[in-house]
Order: C-alpha cells, then sequence, then structure tokens
C-alpha cells in the first residue's frame, strides 16, 4: 500500500497493511517551532543554526518539509492556506529568533519587534495601527489572543456582528489552493488533509477574530460560552447565517479541489475540558448537532471526502451525537481526560468512527516522561486502537515546546518498530 491508500483503508475500517502515521498533516497534530528544528538536526537534516519556517504563526508550528516527512515516514501531508489567524499572509518571510535562541523564518507581516516589556505583539493582517490582536509573554513561545470587545448590549445583539469573518470564497483564494492539492496529489503518495471553508461552528480561537480589524458582537470568550445557556436563539441564528455561507462555500470547493483532497477539517470547536465535557449533550444537540449534520451531510451526498472533527477534553459521552452528526474521524484522542480510556473508546465507537490521535500525551508522557515511558505508552495505544482499521497514529495535539527530543524520537521509533 501507498500512504494515501493506507489512509483511506483504515478510514474505511477495514486493515491496512500498517497503522498510518500522521506527524504534521493537520495544524493540530504537528509540533512547535522549536521541536521541529531540534529534530530535523537529530535526523541529520539540519546543522545547528538552521532556521525552520513557522507556517502557523497563531500556534507557532513548524514546516513539515518533504525532506522530514520522508524521513518519518508520515502518510498525511495539508493543503495549507496563504492565511493566517492574524489576518496576514504567510509570504515574504524574514528571520527571526525566539525567545531561547531558535532561528526561525517568520511571515513578513508577523511583529518581531518587543514593546516596552519585551512582549511580542501581533495586529490584525500586520496594521500596527490597530490595536494588538495576540500577545507572545517574554520569554513564552506562541502568542494569547487579546479580547477586544467593545461596548455590546447583550440584550439587543445583532447577529450580522458575529457573521462579519464568513464570507463567500472567493476565486482569488480558490485558484491557488486548486493548483496545490491537484501537485500534492499527483508529486505524492499521500493522503490530503484541508480545512471546510465557514464550516467551523463555535471555535472560541475564532470567535476572538484576531484576524479582525475591529470585530464587533459577542468576542468574550466568558460571553460567548453562558450565550449557549442564557441567549440560545441568538447561537442558533449565528449559526445558521454562518451554515447557509458553509454549503455555498463547499460547493465552490468542492469544484476546485475535487477527489485531490481525501479528508475535510469541518470542525474545530472543543467541546470538552480535562474533566468531562464542557457542554451538555442536550446543548450540543440543540445548537450544533443540526449544523453539523447540515455540512457532513452535504459533504458525504456530494463529495468522496471523510469528514474530521478536532475535539479535545472528555467528550466519550457526547460521541454517539458526534457520529450521529456525520463526523467520519475525531482528533486528538485526549486519553488524558476524564472518560476517554483507551481500551473503552475502541471496543465502544470503534467500528463507526476513526479514532487520529490519541498516541501519546503531550501534557504529561511527552514532554516529562522518560524516552522509556514513551515507548510503552506509544506502543500500548498502537496495540489497542490499530486492530481493525479505524485509526491513524497521532500524538494527542500539537507538541509543545520544550519536549525533550530524546522522548520524540523514542515515539518515532515506536511507530516505526510496532507497524
Amino acid at each position: 500500500m501507498n500512504s494515501r491508500e493506507r489512509v483511506l483503508c483504515s478510514l474505511n475500517h477495514s486493515q491496512p497493511d500498517r497503522v498510518p502515521f500522521d506527524f504534521g498533516g493537520t495544524l493540530v497534530g504537528s509540533a512547535h517551532v522549536t521541536v521541529v528544528a531540534k529534530l530535523r538536526q537529530a535526523l541529520g537534516l539540519d546543522e545547528p543554526g538552521t532556521p525552520v519556517k513557522v507556517v502557523e504563526p497563531f500556534q507557532m508550528l513548524g514546516e513539515i518539509a518533504p525532506d522530514l516527512a520522508q524521513k518519518l515516514k508520515c502518510d498525511v501531508v495539508h493543503l495549507a492556506s496563504k492565511g493566517t489567524m492574524y489576518g496576514f499572509p504567510l509570504d515574504n518571510y524574514k528571520p527571526w529568533a525566539m525567545f531561547d535562541g531558535t532561528p526561525v523564518m517568520v511571515p513578513g507581516l508577523f511583529n518581531t519587534d518587543p514593546d516596552a516589556n519585551g512582549d511580542i505583539l501581533q495586529y490584525p493582517g500586520g496594521n500596527r495601527s490597530l490595536g494588538p490582536c495576540a500577545r507572545m509573554p517574554k520569554g513564552g513561545w506562541f502568542c494569547d489572543t487579546i479580547t477586544r470587545q467593545g461596548p455590546v448590549d447583550l440584550d439587543n445583539l445583532n447577529v450580522n456582528d458575529n457573521l462579519e469573518e464568513f464570507g463567500e470564497i472567493s476565486d482569488e483564494v480558490l485558484e491557488p489552493l486548486a493548483r496545490e492539492a491537484k501537485r500534492l496529489f499527483n508529486e505524492t503518495d499521500k493522503a490530503i488533509t484541508a480545512v471546510g471553508p465557514c464550516t467551523n461552528f463555535g471555535d472560541i480561537a475564532s470567535v476572538t477574530a484576531p484576524f479582525l480589524p475591529n470585530p464587533k458582537g459577542i468576542r468574550n470568550i466568558p460571553d460567548w460560552y453562558m450565550s449557549y445557556l442564557c441567549r440560545p436563539g441568538f447561537i442558533h441564528k449565528v449559526f445558521e447565517g454562518q451554515c447557509e455561507i458553509a454549503l455555498v462555500n463547499l460547493g465552490k470547493f468542492w469544484r476546485a479541489v475535487g477527489s485531490n483532497v481525501q479528508i475535510l477539517i469541518t470542525s474545530f470547536a472543543d467541546f470538552g475540558t480535562q474533566a468531562g465535557p464542557l457542554i451538555s449533550e442536550g446543548t450540543y444537540r440543540e445548537l450544533f448537532l443540526p449544523f453539523h449534520k447540515r455540512v457532513n451531510g452535504w459533504v458525504h451526498e456530494n463529495t468522496p471526502w471523510k469528514t474530521f472533527m478536532h475535539c479535545c477534553g472528555g467528550v466519550a459521552p457526547l460521541i454517539n451525537s458526534f457520529i450521529e452528526a456525520g463526523f467520519d474521524i475525531l482528533n486528538p484522542v485526549q486519553c488524558s481526560a476524564a472518560g476517554m480510556d483507551p481500551e473503552m473508546l475502541k471496543q465502544r465507537f470503534g467500528g463507526h468512527i476513526t479514532f487520529w490521535g490519541g498516541g501519546v500525551d503531550t501534557q504529561r508522557t511527552l514532554p516529562f516522561g522518560t524516552p522509556d515511558e514513551v515507548r510503552k505508552e506509544a506502543g500500548e495505544r498502537l496495540r489497542i486502537f490499530g486492530p481493525s482499521g479505524g485509526y491513524v497514529f497521532n500524538t494527542i495535539h500539537n507538541i509543545q515546546a520544550c519536549t525533550p527530543i530524546e522522548n520524540v524520537l523514542a515515539m518515532i521509533e515506536t511507530v516505526h518498530k510496532c507497524t
């Protein structure tokens, strides 16, 4: 099997020749740029001091270039857009150094000038005449969004204010994506992921809108989450408006990229915490399920794409609803959260949804364990999730800065040995 066949075989719940391996095939299963730099050096691909591109400046993810992907035997590659969460493009790269001295390349409009406190501030669209939208604290590793919600009358909300960021995808955006999707399909044998245009309902990172010059409406995290209970009618109307735009965009995206893409990420919203679900099953079914069903239903009726949901936390009580909503894939499979026992997940849901992730805990084992502990955990997850397909090995979300490179290598070694 080649990589694309291997991934699709597993997604169809058949046993592939080996468990597919994803490292950087999405923006929620990759690694911090400092980790990528150390990994490239450890594998003999770069000399110390060689800069690595930051391909996602919101999370400061490093580029998994083709030579690294080949070395790691990756089975998945991402069709990346040219935009960023800060509203400026991924172009005109320039050199910079992280606070620990790691040399990197950042997009031209990424602000590298520290403020009086030594913090690095980012600005929407790179426009420094506007207020900052994100902050990397001095000594930090990535930016935290700055809430910019202005005065808002919560009793008299305008739905259109929270629809400002959603619009019909333009040919200017679609044409380079179509060319790149075709290139990736023809020049690699990997399964290709892409992000659905406007299909992401209620993702709190997008709600704060760091990419908008002057976001209106509810942009404060507590106000947004409280609205699920206090003003569900408003949330429903926002999602209704967004869904209509999403369905138009899905048609345009399908006509542009077609079956060159195999996996569409249609949701990034987190519905869980370490301790369990963030919202009740009733709230999910009232506010989210109807729109997830419409989006995923359109995909399944009109394309061969598999639908991918990224959702952190202890969400086992919601998984049956996710399956009903038409999701084919659940990521990152946070086995460290309450109720997310791997054996239970595989037994109860493994025949109905593909688990993409769950391979190693990036909060504890990978950053703070020993290489042997990493090998043990990765091997155990392969043993549990691997049989009968329905599994793609990936870490539980992105590998964070300061993770020992010996542990990353131990994980990769285990995947290659066990599969």
